[in-house]
């Protein structure tokens, strides 16, 4: 019979309602005792606060005394802290003896902890929520079944994104906020998309990234596109594909999106390289006239559709009026703001999820390969619907993985210690099999090979 083990929540936000939830459905079988600490714990639910495996406290992550306190009295810490924050946990848990899990990128601080953590016998499982977490899990599992048939990769594609499930789809944009909005407005930002493509870098500069996309048809679903994501490249060493021909990793869309996204970046409003001085009780409409050249005559929209070469009947048109960036009533409440926290601002008045509206995950993977002078495609794809507002798909397909996992370090199924993310089998099979039960399934398709493009010669 093993003791009670302590799992220790830092961060208790919008992606961590399933992830609370799994731990304390399993709290009884699996002994655990959960603490949730947060800046803010009247935002917990309830339910959660009230459970009896479960206590919550306040926990100022820049109060070292604090942090220290309550990493001391858990065997595993599961930061869902920003990223930019967890390399104070992240050294605590070294100095403490205990493991770390995290969904953020491993950032180079972190990455430097490997040795100790190695040292001392300590799992610190990183990029193990949805993008990145799935996305490694499960192109690993098809890769390693591709090498293991004495398969050769040559190319792979990888696309995410966090949409609005078809129900709630009641915008011209086909589009709601399900995740950090900020992350949206600035995506793309600071240096060009870079991907290989038939064996030649390529380059998409920001101020084209959005008209450049792909398209692609999930059966159920329709249509979607993608944009390229900055660095398709990071991942070339770890998955172990140096030799593939195409590598990209993107952003899924419903068609049209990027287009009319486009409109904004040619317009400006998504720079956050300056603030705007006077914007606090500035009208939406000022906010726009702010881009737009003078004229004695015209109207804002006039100018606006001059600017973009647009008419008024382009569903373009239609897509800006639907946001009403022309009121003159509506008015900005954020002190020298850049225009990215501006139009941030005035998007999440049309954007927000309302409290029964359902998210949707799209995820689409492409494999490419060559055996026995033969080559062959895989298409995979995985379609997850939230159920509402706070149990929404974003939140299951982050948390859910990083809790198995959890467990499983717990359990010792998950035992190479240091620095890491989940690509190795001993990780991916035992996760994809249980979120597999938790309805998270990728489905496969064998497709003819169409290398990356039919309908381009490659060059």
């Amino acid at each position: 019979m093993h003791m009670l083990r302590k799992i220790l929540v830092v961060g208790a936000g919008k992606s961590t309602s399933y992830l609370l939830d799994y731990f304390l459905e399993k709290s009884a079988s699996e002994k655990l005792r959960l603490t949730i600490g947060d800046l803010n714990p009247e935002g917990i639910p309830e339910k959660v606060k009230n459970h009896p495996s479960c206590k919550v406290i306040q926990l100022d992550i820049f109060n070292d005394d604090e942090r220290i306190h309550a990493i001391s009295d858990c065997d595993i810490v599961v930061s869902m802290l920003p990223a930019r924050f967890h390399i104070k946990v992240a050294e605590d848990c070294i100095a403490q003896n205990k493991h770390l899990v995290t969904a953020s990128y491993i950032s180079d601080e972190i990455k430097a902890l490997d040795t100790k953590a190695r040292e001392k016998g300590l799992v610190f499982m990183n990029e193990i929520g949805l993008d990145p977490g799935i996305d490694h899990m499960s192109a690993m599992q098809i890769i390693d079944r591709i090498r293991a048939k004495g398969g050769k990769m040559l190319l792979f594609e990888s696309f995410t994104g966090g949409l609005v499930a078809p129900e709630s789809d009641n915008n011209l944009w086909n589009y709601k906020f399900t995740w950090n909005p900020r992350n949206v407005v600035v995506a793309g930002q600071g240096g060009a998309a870079k991907f290989i493509q038939e064996g030649t870098y390529k380059y998409i500069p920001y101020h084209k990234l959005f008209r450049r996309t792909e398209f692609f048809d999930i059966e159920g679903f329709g249509r979607f596109e993608g944009y390229a994501n900055r660095d398709s490249l990071n991942y070339r060493e770890a998955y172990g594909l140096q030799n593939a021909l195409t590598l990209y990793r993107g952003t899924m869309r419903r068609v049209g999106f990027s287009k009319a996204w486009n409109m904004f970046v040619q317009l400006g409003m998504t720079d956050d390289s300056y603030s705007i001085d006077n914007s606090e009780g500035m009208s939406y409409r000022e906010f726009v006239n702010l881009f737009l050249p003078y004229s004695p005559t015209d109207t804002v929209e006039l100018k606006m559709r001059h600017y973009l070469k647009i008419d008024q009947d382009d569903i373009m048109w239609d897509k800006l009026v639907e946001l009403d960036i022309f009121n003159r009533k509506k008015t900005i409440a954020l002190k020298q703001a850049t225009p990215a926290q501006i139009l941030q601002a005035i998007l999440e008045d049309s954007w927000t999820l309302a409290e029964d509206d359902k998210d949707m995950i799209v995820m689409y993977h492409k494999f490419g390969y060559e055996i026995e002078g033969e080559k062959k495609q895989i298409d995979a794809n995985m379609v997850v619907i939230g159920e509402n507002r706070t149990h929404t798909a974003m939140a299951k397909t982050v948390g859910l993985p990083v809790a198995i996992a959890t467990l499983l370090i717990l359990n010792q199924k998950i035992a190479t210690p240091g620095v890491q993310i989940p690509i190795k089998k001993e990780v991916y099979e035992p996760i994809l099999e249980e979120l597999k039960n938790l309805g998270i399934q990728f489905k496969e398709y064998d497709v003819p090979y169409l290398g990356y493009n039919p309908d381009s010669v490659a060059s």
